[in-house]
Parts: structure tokens; C-alpha cells; sequence
């Protein structure tokens, strides 16, 4: 009797240790897999900020590209208006300086204003507005060092040759401008406007001989595109056209001793080149086209002069 008792004990105590034992490997198996869950909790989080911060910091860097964009086109501006140069921090705490060409001052008195200033056909300004950097290119990257021709600003970089005016007519729109059709020495005429009805007879620009510069940007004016700018002895009260030397011929290029180079192939309106030439440009006490007291000269052939003018201004 005793012993089927502990036999009965035996058999129900057994299954119990089994269930108790399975229950504790559960509860274990639970703790692991919550464990786990918080762990690919953990790691989402990590992810979802990785992502947003490389979406940050390619918006940043898009704006600072901007930036730059903006601010280069404030500096253009700003130099057109002639303003002084201004100091503009760099990414690096440094500063840079921009640096604005100044414009010569002529070795005589200052020139009033002339009644040919706003009548030759003047370089336009450039009204495009400037393209935004590529993306990905570094705001402080510096721009590239100017060439040693473009660095050098003299009388070298203008393109000045002998022409023949082959006929001149009034502008149909504009009663002081000449619309003149000019041989340079190229396969077909050039069309010129000029500002001279009311200084210089219509009889007395045909067919005559001049000096005209030849690489400023094409600029219209009254609706014609003057190509072209005919060099004159200018001061308040009177205007006269620089007579090339006797045996000059259309095409004739006009050289200066001691300032020797090519012409640009036209001349850049945002580099002001021929802005800071021109205060130089003069004539003589003896009526001879001087630059810096270098004569205009065509080789072999002779000098440039006025008829009467002396000490005169050439625009």
C-alpha cells in the first residue's frame, strides 16, 4: 500500500517538473525576443536620424550655394554702381577683399562734360544676369588668376583702324545721329552710329577718311546696331573726326610705340577696359592723337591728328 502511494507521487510530481521547467524556458524566450524588439526599436531610430541628417546637410549645402550665388551677384552690382570695395567674410572666418579696379586720372585738367559723351556708340553694360554655380562646387573655391594680356590694361587691347566712311545718312529716328556705312578693310561694311549731326556737316562725312574703333561690343541704339566707333577729338563746344596720315588705306591698323600686343577680339563690358583707357587718350600741342604721349600712329604711313584741336580729349 505504502509503496503504490509513492509510485502515484512519483508519476504526478514528474509531469508537474516538466510543465514548471517549459514555463521557465517560455518566460526566458519571452524576456529574449522583448530584448530584441527593443533593439530593432533602437536601430530604427539610429537609421530614421542618419537619413535626416544627410537630408540636412544637403539642404545646407544647397543654401550655401545660394549664398554665394547671391553674393557674387551683390559684388557685380555693387561694381557697376561704383561702389568701394568691401570686405566680405569667407566659410573660414578669413576675409576677402574685392578689389575694384580704379580708374585713371587724366595727366590734364578734368573734362566737362562733352556734347559727344552719350552720342558715340559706348560699350552697353552687360544686363545678363550671371549663372548659378554648379552644384557640388565648393563656395570658397577661388576664381582662376586673370592671364598676363587680360591683367594688362594699356592702349595695346584696343582694336583701332583706318576706315573710310562710305556714306552717312540721319538716323530716321533720332535727329542728332549719323547712321554711316564704313570700310575697315573687311569683306563687307560696317554699320556706325555716331552723335555728330549738330557738330559736323552731313556733306562732310561722306566719303572721307577716319579712325574707328573696331572691338567694342556691338551696341544698339535707336533701334540700328552701331558696330563700330568713330575716335574724335572732343571738347565742350567742339567736336572734330582724327584724320589718319596721308597713303592710309581701310584696314590700316593704328599702332602706339612702346605698347606693343593684340587687340582683344572684343572688349569685355564688365572688365572696363576701355573706361580706363580712355583718360589717356589726347591730343598733342601739335593737333597729333596721343595715348600717355605715345602717338597714333600707322607704320610707314604716319600719325593720327585733329585739324585744329590741341590738348583735346578723345572719345
Amino acid at each position: 500500500m505504502i509503496l503504490g502511494r509513492s509510485f502515484f507521487r512519483m508519476s504526478t510530481y514528474n509531469p508537474l517538473m516538466r510543465l514548471e521547467q517549459r514555463a521557465a524556458e517560455a518566460d526566458q524566450l519571452i524576456e529574449y525576443l522583448k530584448q530584441q524588439v527593443q533593439l530593432l526599436k533602437e536601430k530604427a531610430i539610429v537609421q530614421a536620424n542618419v537619413r535626416e541628417e544627410k537630408k540636412l546637410m544637403v539642404e545646407n549645402s544647397k543654401l550655401k550655394n545660394d549664398i554665394e550665388v547671391l553674393k557674387k551677384q551683390l559684388l557685380e552690382k555693387e561694381k557697376r554702381r561704383g561702389v568701394p570695395e568691401v570686405a566680405m567674410p569667407l566659410a573660414d572666418n578669413g576675409v576677402e577683399c574685392i578689389s575694384k579696379p580704379a580708374t585713371p586720372k587724366p595727366s590734364g585738367p578734368a573734362p566737362s562734360a562733352s556734347p559727344a559723351a552719350s552720342v558715340q556708340s559706348t560699350p552697353p553694360k552687360d544686363e545678363c544676369k550671371k549663372k548659378p554655380e554648379k552644384k557640388g562646387v565648393k563656395a570658397e573655391k577661388k576664381q582662376a588668376a586673370p592671364t598676363q594680356d587680360e591683367a594688362k590694361v594699356d592702349v595695346s587691347r584696343l582694336d583701332m583702324r583706318v576706315g573710310r566712311i562710305v556714306t552717312a545718312e540721319k538716323h530716321p529716328d533720332a535727329d542728332s545721329l549719323y547712321v554711316e556705312q564704313v570700310d575697315v578693310g573687311e569683306e563687307s561694311l560696317r554699320t556706325v552710329v555716331s552723335g555728330l549731326v549738330n557738330h559736323i556737316p552731313i556733306e562732310q562725312m561722306q566719303n572721307r577718311m577716319a579712325i574707328l574703333m573696331c572691338n567694342l561690343k556691338p551696341a544698339k541704339m535707336r533701334g540700328v546696331v552701331s558696330q563700330a566707333m568713330v575716335m574724335c577729338a572732343s571738347s565742350p563746344d567742339k567736336i572734330e573726326i582724327l584724320d589718319p596720315p596721308s597713303g592710309a588705306v581701310p584696314g590700316d591698323k593704328i599702332t602706339f610705340q612702346g605698347f606693343p600686343g593684340e587687340p582683344d577680339k572684343e572688349l569685355n563690358p564688365k572688365k572696363k577696359v576701355w573706361e580706363q583707357i580712355q583718360p589717356d587718350l589726347r591730343t598733342d600741342d601739335r593737333c597729333i592723337a596721343t595715348y600717355k604721349g605715345a602717338a597714333f600712329e600707322v607704320a610707314g604711313k604716319g600719325v593720327c591728328k585733329a585739324q585744329t584741336m590741341t590738348n583735346s580729349h578723345i572719345k
